[in-house]
């Protein structure tokens, strides 16, 4: 059964994080300052506890994965970077997909 109004707040939720996705590989790729990966990892942590919520479980999981790993990076471990990079992008086309998908 469609519920219309449920679609709704899915398509919004998939704007917004769509929204969060650019600010995330925004603050991994410009400078990566103490402040911008603590803002990541906001952000994702945000999105890995409201995604589940909405039925989109690979958007928490890839969230989960990038809070995970910038947290790393923010300890200096500079070797989460790429990780990093390729779950932000792994979160942005899930997001694009469900986005096309919903319609």
């Amino acid at each position: 059964m469609v519920d219309p109004e449920l679609d709704e707040l899915r398509r919004e939720f998939l704007a917004e994080s769509a929204d969060k996705a650019r600010e995330m590989e925004a603050g991994v790729d410009g400078g990566r300052s103490q402040q911008s990966l603590e803002r990541v990892i906001h952000l994702a942590h945000q999105l890995k506890g409201s995604g589940g919520s909405y039925g989109f479980e690979r958007i928490s999981t890839e969230a989960a994965e990038v809070e995970k790993v910038a947290e790393r990076l923010l300890r200096g471990e500079n070797d989460a970077l790429e990780s990093v990079r390729t779950h932000v992008a792994n979160l942005r086309e899930e997001i694009e997909k469900q986005a096309k998908a919903l319609g």
